[in-house]
This record gives C-alpha cells, sequence and structure tokens, in this order.
C-alpha cells in the first residue's frame, strides 16, 4: 500500500467490493470486460476471424469492439496467442518487423463454435429494457467505474468530514439504485 492512503484504508478490498456489487462481466464473445481476466481467447479468436492482425492491432480491435469498455494488456494477449499457437487454432508468420497472426481451419471452426455458443447460451444477466441495449450497460459501468475513482481520491486524500459526507452520498445513490430496480 502506498504511503499516500488513508491509515486502514484498503483499496484493493474497496475494489473487490466494487466488482462484487457490480457483478462480473460477461465473457461471451465480444463483450466488453473490466478486467483482462476475460475470454481473451474467445476475443481473439473473433478478431482474428475478420483479418489475420498483429498483437497490437487486435488489443486495438477488442478495444474499438467494446466500445473502449475493455482494451486487453499486452500481457494478457501474447501469451494467450502464444497458447492458441501452440494449440494449433492460429498460426503466426513473421512479417517485416511484426508478427502475424492468422486462423487456422481449426481455429476457423472454434470460433464460430464460441460466436454461436455466445449467441445461444444464456446468460445470468438481467435483460436490457428495449432501447437500453449493450449501450446502456457500458454507460452505467463506466459510470460506476469514475465514481469508483473518485471514491479512491476521497479515500486516500479527504478528511474524516469530507470522508463522512462522501459515505452518505454513496449510500444514498445505492439506495436509489435500488429503488430504480423495484419500480415496475
Amino acid at each position: 500500500m502506498s504511503s499516500s492512503s488513508s491509515p486502514g484504508f484498503d483499496l484493493r478490498g474497496a475494489v473487490d467490493g466494487l466488482r462484487q456489487a457490480f457483478g462480473s462481466p460477461s465473457t461471451t464473445v465480444g463483450s466488453p470486460e473490466a478486467a483482462d481476466g476475460g475470454d481473451i481467447r474467445a476475443a481473439i479468436l473473433l478478431e482474428l476471424s475478420d483479418e489475420p492482425m498483429h498483437g497490437y492491432q487486435i488489443i486495438r480491435a477488442v478495444e474499438a469492439r467494446s466500445d473502449g469498455a475493455w482494451k486487453p494488456t499486452p500481457g494478457a494477449v501474447y501469451p494467450a496467442l502464444q497458447v492458441l499457437v501452440d494449440e494449433g487454432l492460429i498460426s503466426a508468420a513473421q512479417v517485416g518487423e511484426r508478427k502475424i497472426y492468422a486462423l487456422t481451419d481449426a481455429g476457423r471452426r472454434a470460433a464460430a463454435e464460441s460466436v454461436a455458443s455466445a449467441r445461444s447460451e444464456p446468460t445470468s444477466e438481467p435483460q436490457q429494457p428495449a432501447g437500453q441495449g449493450l449501450h446502456g450497460a457500458l454507460a452505467l459501468t463506466k459510470s460506476g467505474a469514475r465514481l469508483a475513482q473518485v471514491m479512491t481520491q476521497v479515500a486516500q486524500t479527504g478528511d474524516p468530514g469530507q470522508s463522512e459526507r462522501a459515505i452518505a452520498v454513496v449510500d444514498e445513490a445505492r439506495r436509489k439504485l435500488y429503488a430504480i430496480l423495484a419500480e415496475e
């Protein structure tokens, strides 16, 4: 823990609590992910089904497909690429200074199966109201992330009075969100 943290404040615990409160993101193909714990394999197969790419193109494509909600790190993408090569699902070819990855026949079948199962499997997530869709869910998640950032700032730099007021605001927001869910 850094020396700038408030005594007794557990940032990791607070972030874990937020993850539990907001729930884990879906790991279906093409879905946004909050962290690299998502289904990076399926995302890579999906992106390579469009065209062969190098690693950073894959990262940018996943980020673009998720409207910026998930940007996998090179530390997650490159090991996954190597595993997929080892499994024979993708091939790697050196083109100039870059390694370009492409689906093999087995990889195309695996990508198609991933997309088909993602479309047919029900998720544990509540259905979005008509018109809300993925965009509304992403906007809410991004708003929650911004809230978590400012909560961390208050916890680290705020005085006890500011922390108490912030707790009251967050508790009130939580109650109001539950009230929204209770509406018919």
